[in-house]
C-alpha cells in the first residue's frame, strides 16, 4: 500500500536527516530528542518568518499566539488547513 508524501509543512524531518540521526551514536532517547530538536528548530524558523523577526526576537507569547492561530484554524478548517498536521 502506497503511502501518500506528506506536505513539505506536515515533514520536519527529510529521510536523509532521519537516517543521519539513525546512523548516529546516539541511544534511542538522545535519538528522539535530537529528532525533537531538529524539527523544532524548522518550525521555529517558519514561525519567525510569519511574524517577519529572526529566531532570536521571537517571544514566547508569539510561539504560544503562533500555535493558538493554527489550532484554531485546524478546528475549523481541518487539519489540510492548518501547518501543522497532527
Amino acid at each position: 500500500m502506497d503511502v501518500p508524501p506528506q506536505q513539505p509543512s506536515a515533514q520536519f524531518l527529510t529521510l536523509e536527516e532521519s537516517a543521519k540521526v539513525d546512523a548516529a551514536l546516539l541511544s534511542s532517547p538522545e535519538k528522539f530528542l535530537t529528532r525533537l530538536t531538529i524539527s523544532s528548530l524548522k518550525l521555529l524558523k517558519h514561525i519567525a518568518q510569519e511574524y517577519g523577526v529572526t529566531i532570536e526576537d521571537l517571544t514566547a507569547q508569539q510561539v504560544i499566539a503562533w500555535f493558538e492561530k493554527d489550532g484554531k484554524i485546524r478546528r475549523e478548517q481541518g487539519i489540510e488547513g492548518s501547518y501543522l498536521k497532527w
